[in-house]
């Protein structure tokens, strides 16, 4: 028979067709058997044939036929409209495996209109064909094949939940992809672990129905707005998901000296990164009163102390410039008991004359608590200034190398000596800024 038929030899065979749809019961299979016949003509001739000589055989048989008639009469009527407005006549898809486009579907690829396809409906109903591969973290390929004969644009939106087992991971980004017929294209997601139990590893991933309600806010308002970096996107979904406190996700030793209960060292982050976290999270419009890591006081000193995270701390917790040396005063003398010692490391870093005047004093003075003259001599070693360590090789040799403080102050000196050795080993050194004119310690 020919790839056209007229429609009084169609009438008969759809009007069969017509008379055998009440006894049918719709199924994904007789769905591919609709899509496969409208593929080419071919299914036409198969399906009659199906139908003359099936006729008492199975039903699933029958139906098929039908479905398989259907389809051919509506792709023909479609066919005839096309040639009679002089347009190119429907191309089909080549076998599934094929590596290259039909020539006429390259030809006219500019031109293609593509049609929108829902994600998930697509993929329950067999049109698209996904291949997910994740770490359980921050990383998701998807291979994404066009099971149809139309061409699809597919979006693989933010907040598009994937899971793997008991793994739970949330798309951050939103992706879309332009499938042509029988092709597929390969994306790269990025990802977000939705709990910090999840396994780090690659492995299977799929769609899931299930939603992320708690991130999606956030994840919106990301998506309106410049690059955030995988760990201070990762920090800012738990905290939202979990809210752990911050000795899960600060690589820095807790101040109280105890470990965290949490298992979570693998979405343990920088300093910077905690800083950009809570940035985010504040400016998205999270309740910040409400995450638990925000009232952990050691975060601000540990951020303000980091040169890295330093200008974030002071962006984010409202410390100006003329203000600065107040912070580290306030910090020192009335700050929380578990972290005052800590201010002496960032006066060393960013003031380091004033440390060397002041820090030889808290070291010998007495009276003194151990743990603030042994930051005090620790600190000077991280001024990075020559003449800190004769200073600290005098305070070993005047308590005691047998002592607490003189281990101390001779381990601080043989570490700034080896630094000192670096650093004029480089052609260009970046010091710390040097402030004298403070007063008050």
């Amino acid at each position: 028979m020919g790839l056209r038929f007229r429609a009084a030899e169609k009438t008969p065979i759809v009007a069969q067709a017509v008379r055998l749809l009440p006894d049918m019961k719709v199924s994904k299979a007789l769905q591919a058997v609709f899509i496969s016949a409208a593929i080419g003509w071919t299914g036409f001739s198969t399906a009659h044939l199906l139908l003359s000589k099936l006729q008492d055989g199975l039903p699933n048989a029958r139906q098929a036929a039908v479905v398989a008639i259907a389809a051919a009469s509506v792709a023909n009527d479609m066919a005839e409209i096309a040639a009679k407005a002089g347009l190119p006549e429907p191309v089909g898809a080549g076998p599934a495996d094929a590596e290259t486009e039909p020539e006429s579907v390259a030809a006219t690829a500019g031109g293609v209109e593509f049609e929108d396809a829902e994600l998930l409906v697509a993929f329950q109903q067999g049109i698209l064909q996904a291949t997910l591969r994740g770490n359980g973290r921050e990383r998701m390929s998807a291979q994404l094949r066009n099971n149809s004969p139309t061409p699809l644009r597919v979006e693989v939106p933010a907040g598009q939940v994937l899971e793997s087992g008991r793994n739970r991971v949330v798309v951050t980004r939103t992706v879309s992809a332009e499938l042509m017929p029988a092709r597929m294209q390969e994306l790269s997601l990025s990802t977000a672990a939705l709990h910090s139990s999840n396994v780090i590893g690659e492995g299977p991933y799929r769609f899931s129905y299930h939603s992320a309600d708690r991130v999606d806010g956030f994840l919106k308002w990301a998506s309106e707005r410049g690059e955030i970096s995988a760990p201070a996107m990762q920090t800012a979904i738990l905290a939202l998901t979990e809210n752990l406190p911050l000795s899960a996700f600060a690589k820095f030793a807790s101040a109280n000296g105890t470990g965290s209960p949490h298992r979570t060292d693998a979405f343990r982050v920088e300093t910077s990164d905690l800083l950009a976290a809570l940035t985010a999270l504040r400016e998205s419009g999270a309740k910040l009163d409400s995450i638990i890591m925000t009232a952990d006081p050691q975060l601000r000193i540990e951020a303000m102390i980091e040169p890295l995270s330093r200008e974030a701390a002071k962006r984010y917790y409202g410390i100006s410039e003329e203000r600065e040396w107040d912070f580290w005063k306030h910090e020192l003398l009335e700050g929380n008991p578990s972290t005052r010692h800590y201010a002496l490391f960032g006066i060393a870093r960013f003031y380091p004359d004033v440390a060397i005047e002041m820090l030889p004093k808290w070291a010998r003075e007495a009276q003194t608590h151990p743990v603030f003259r042994e930051a005090a001599v620790q600190a000077l070693a991280d001024t990075q200034r020559a003449e800190a360590l004769p200073i600290l090789r005098q305070i070993a040799e005047e308590v005691g190398a047998g002592t607490d403080l003189g281990k101390a102050a001779k381990q601080a000196a043989d570490y700034l000596d080896k630094r000192l050795t670096t650093l004029a080993s480089r052609s260009q050194v970046v010091a710390f800024r040097g402030k004298s004119r403070v007063s008050g310690l």
